[in-house]
């Protein structure tokens, strides 16, 4: 069944991530413009990320997540660990978080659309958990649409 796209005000919600690898981080650089507060905690980190916890928006905490820290509006579980993200995904549940774990779609409360976004135009683009490429393949035929200046003056 096709899911159903939602827009909402992301500025006061508290994401977590849980996990610092390059889902991660390429998750967190497309929230930064939409959210105030990120977390991420990881036992490692990219490069990437490490910069990017010197934004006010981004705590980074060096560490393994545990189950005491599954308390914010929206959790991403972006590790290879999968039985920490079975723990975790079911304490998320039982606290009525919704959760995303980036490496089973099976074990999502929401999909991560592929977003483009200029001035105050964002589309975001899903195939339902199904087809990430055919997404992809959409959101850059977007991304052209959107940098066509003909375009714009429309």
């Amino acid at each position: 069944m096709a899911v159903f796209p939602l827009f909402f005000d992301l500025s006061k919600t508290d994401i977590l991530f849980v996990g610092g690898g390059s889902i991660a981080e390429r998750r967190v650089r497309t929230l930064l413009p939409f959210a105030e507060k990120i977390r991420v905690i990881a036992a490692e980190a990219t490069d990437g990320l490490r910069e990017l916890a010197g934004n006010a928006a981004i705590s980074l905490t060096l560490r393994e997540a545990a189950e005491e820290d599954m308390q914010a509006d929206m959790v991403f579980l972006c590790t290879d660990d999968q039985e920490l993200h079975r723990r975790l995904r079911a304490v998320c549940q039982e606290r009525g978080i919704p959760a995303n774990d980036c490496q089973h779609k099976e074990a999502c409360d929401f999909y991560f659309p592929g977003i483009v976004q200029r001035g105050n135009v964002v589309v975001g683009v899903s195939a339902s958990g199904e087809d990430h490429k055919k997404a992809r393949r959409i959101r850059e035929r977007i991304e052209e649409i959107l940098a066509d200046p003909d375009e714009e003056a429309k």
